[in-house]
């Protein structure tokens, strides 16, 4: 009877807790650590989040104080690029980058324009003909927002020890447009530079092409391009990722952002085989979901970064 009273007494308590409005242990309502919705790291914490919004790219830059996002996603994704800009809990953007003008990549830039204030846009300077583009400018103006080409040389300061560095295109490439066998390929004229804070290094790439990664290293030598993360070059295809170009960068981790079971086979086998050969791990979107890589710029606990998935393991050969 005893142990009935008791038992009784802990449910009675339990209700007038809850009705009060405390929660308690095991209680339903409580949520774990990974329920809880992502925050902007502390000042003096780099984050860059590749999210997972489909087959085109949205690269989350935070470090506390500045809010920046290079490319815009898909534009048939931008419901995802919503959901997470929202679970990011991102209200303004201090710089935008666009690295092309392909619909996979400033797809979303309309409703970057439209809901956010924006400080400032760059991007690389190379006219295209679709709507999505000349709905961009028409915003730019609209709206007065800011905006500058960038150019290999170029190098953004972004404070407390955050540039990013950029290494192509050239004056000269963007005046020959991009030209491969007589016709404009967009990929070639990407923006490719390196993000550098602290003693982190990590290259972004765009869609540049093998002939892109062959320019960057003539003009600015392996030591330039060293880093311990890349951003796959074109979602991991093999027009790309060149055995030269992985030599140079040297980096510890590819991530790579890509559609489920998308018709471009990216990341391509022969990249995947390539990368496992030269002992770089990867995490992609399309099974790892957002993937999130955090430093100090310096080492802590003998680690200079710390990059973790979603979900899913690295290297992961499933599908495509």
């Amino acid at each position: 009877m005893k142990k009935l009273l008791s038992a009784m007494a802990v449910i009675l308590m339990a209700f007038i807790l809850t009705a009060c409005g405390v929660k308690i242990q095991g209680d339903p309502g409580i949520k774990s650590e990974t329920d809880k919705k992502p925050e902007a790291p502390p000042a003096g914490t780099l984050q860059v989040k590749m999210l997972d919004v489909g087959q085109g790219d949205a690269i989350l830059i935070r470090n506390g104080k500045k809010t920046i996002l290079i490319d815009t996603s898909d534009i048939d994704e931008k419901k995802k690029l919503k959901e997470r800009l929202a679970e990011e809990k991102v209200t303004s953007f201090d710089a935008v980058i666009l690295t092309h003008p392909h619909a996979d990549h400033m797809g979303g830039i309309d409703y970057i324009l439209k809901n956010f204030p924006v400080a400032i846009v760059y991007d690389n300077g190379q006219a295209a003909k679709p709507k999505f583009y000349t709905n961009y400018l028409k915003l730019l103006k609209e709206k007065k927002i800011k905006s500058k080409t960038l150019t290999a040389g170029d190098v953004l300061d972004f404070g407390d020890g955050l540039r990013f560095a950029v290494y192509s295109p050239t004056k000269e490439m963007r005046k020959d447009g991009g030209m491969e066998n007589g016709k404009i390929n967009l990929n070639i004229n990407s923006i490719v530079g390196r993000l550098e804070f602290g003693d982190f290094r990590m290259m972004f790439t765009g869609d540049g092409e093998k002939v892109t990664e062959e320019g960057v290293l003539r003009r600015y030598g392996n030591e330039a391009v060293r880093a311990s993360i890349l951003k796959s070059p074109h979602h991991g295809s093999k027009t790309s990722n060149s055995e030269a170009f992985l030599k140079a960068v040297k980096p510890d981790w590819a991530i790579i952002s890509c559609g489920v079971n998308n018709d471009y086979h990216h990341p391509h086998p022969s990249v995947r085989n390539r990368y496992g050969k030269m002992k770089i791990d990867f995490y992609r979107t399309d099974i790892n979901g957002n993937i999130t890589i955090t430093t100090t710029g310096r080492k802590v606990d003998g680690k200079l970064y710390r990059i973790s998935a979603q979900k899913g393991k690295k290297n992961d050969q499933t599908g495509y």
